[in-house]
């Protein structure tokens, strides 16, 4: 792909929401997503690109969005909450014009660690992180509690592992 074709001048694919990658940010990304902490001389030197060029195309698809943060990736068992589950929410037919208000409130609980809003039988997907199954249940027992929850089901994770990337 040409140069006219990368995320750095700000061409898009088919699709409202949907940036146009060429490889060096495919692999800028691949880079980025092992280790956020990467130097971008470091990068430059991987992908083939000067230093400056790596940090325009970087500053590009930070600005794009595709880039969204950096984050760590942090060991829940090592900071004292080793049980990880999934918690599927179904919201009280009525409850609908309270989305918002679920999203917000389910996501102070110190336990939530990400809130997906799902098509399907469930409205809600919690991934949480919790001390032991005593700290879960109570979790669950404060969801089914709120007024908008008609019910909730609960699948421990016993394992986790990261896919490959796919763009």
């Amino acid at each position: 792909m040409s140069e006219e074709d990368s995320v750095s001048v700000g061409r898009r694919a088919a699709g409202p929401n949907v940036v146009r990658l060429d490889e060096t940010d495919r692999r800028l990304l691949r880079l980025l997503e092992q280790d956020a902490r990467t130097p971008n001389n470091a990068l430059a030197e991987a992908v083939g690109i000067a230093p400056s060029t790596c940090l325009g195309r970087i500053r590009a698809l930070r600005e794009r969005g595709v880039i969204r943060g950096y984050h760590a990736d942090v060991d829940p068992a090592a900071t004292g909450h080793p049980l990880q589950a999934m918690i599927f929410v179904t919201l009280q037919a009525d409850a609908r014009d309270r989305l918002d208000e679920f999203v917000t409130r389910s996501s102070r609980l110190p336990e939530v660690r990400d809130v997906y809003f799902l098509a399907g039988a469930d409205d809600y997907m919690l991934r949480v992180a919790s001390a032991d199954t005593g700290a879960l249940r109570r979790l669950v027992g404060v969801l089914n509690s709120w007024g908008e929850v008609a019910g909730t089901r609960t699948s421990l994770i016993f394992e986790h592992h990261r896919a490959p990337d796919t763009y």
